[in-house]
């Protein structure tokens, strides 16, 4: 059986699932080395991109059909394009590479241009309505959140989403709950609950996606999002993680910064920094979270 995997946030997950051939997010080393992804690749690439690439070019990803890349995300975006023309001129080979159109800005036109996406992928992939439904049902099932168990002492990581739970290793090190997303985290997330019976399931994921508040390019007040989280979690620290690569959620770092202060929780900032966490963040964070603990 031929398999379909993807890259990014802000995807069909339920229609995916209905395939019966979906093998999930692909993956990435982040202490790889990635040489003919580095020839390819300018600098400002995410370096989970580099891993991926070099994956494709080494024949790694030689056993799927297609990867689905997401337009809700630069970098996806970005990387769908390259590999369609390192595969046009005949430097790597590998799976079909395809692009979901999401659309997110709040006007009819773009609605109908996400509802139009999720149906051309449900006709290429032959996926019939009884078994979307089905698969929304059991998306909405897995998608109901647990609170978390309060403490005393958890710690909010925001900002650019890390490659694994290294940086979570360092709050825990430091005696705290760590609370926040990994990139595999983001990238399995259904957001939000999927209208179920509605007659036209492709029209109910794309409502879905449309509205969503989860990816870069998602329009929300995102200072506000991060103190609802911190709320939630009983957070009472946090940490601000971006990497020298990230050119769009770093802006509002600010605005994030204060709404976590003036609600009377401390903040590290730690900006520009390497996506492998290999500069002084665990010495930053146990100094930071250790003070708080005084």
């Amino acid at each position: 059986m031929t398999m379909i995997a993807s890259v990014g946030p802000d995807l069909p997950l339920p229609l995916l699932a209905a395939t019966g051939r979906y093998a999930g997010a692909l993956g990435w080393d982040a202490d790889r080395a990635t040489p003919q992804a580095d020839q390819w690749l300018e600098s400002r690439f995410a370096p989970w991109t580099r891993s991926i690439l070099e994956d494709w070019a080494t024949g790694a990803l030689d056993h799927l059909e297609s990867v689905l890349f997401s337009r809700g995300d630069d970098n996806a975006q970005r990387l769908y394009y390259y590999a369609c023309e390192l595969q046009t001129r005949g430097l790597i080979k590998g799976p079909t590479p395809l692009i979901f159109d999401l659309a997110r800005i709040d006007r009819p036109s773009s609605l109908a241009r996400t509802i139009k996406s999720v149906r051309k992928l449900a006709a290429l992939w032959d996926v019939d309505e009884a078994a979307l439904e089905a698969a929304i049902a059991d998306a909405n099932r897995q998608s109901i959140q647990f609170p978390q168990v309060p403490s005393s002492k958890t710690c909010l990581l925001v900002g650019t989403a890390p490659p694994d739970r290294r940086l979570h290793a360092m709050i825990e090190a430091a005696g705290w709950m760590a609370s926040g997303d990994t990139l595999s985290d983001q990238w399995a997330r259904q957001d939000g609950h999927i209208d179920v019976a509605s007659g036209d399931p492709c029209a109910a994921i794309g409502h879905q996606l449309h509205k969503g508040k989860s990816g870069p390019r998602a329009f929300y007040d995102r200072a506000a999002a991060t103190l609802e989280q911190a709320r939630a979690t009983d957070a009472s620290a946090a940490v601000l993680w971006f990497i020298e690569e990230e050119e769009g959620l770093v802006w509002q770092a600010p605005a994030q910064q204060r709404a976590l202060e003036e609600a009377g929780i401390p903040v590290l900032m730690l900006a520009r920094r390497d996506w492998r966490a290999q500069g002084d963040e665990a010495a930053r964070i146990a100094e930071f979270l250790g003070g708080l603990n005084a």
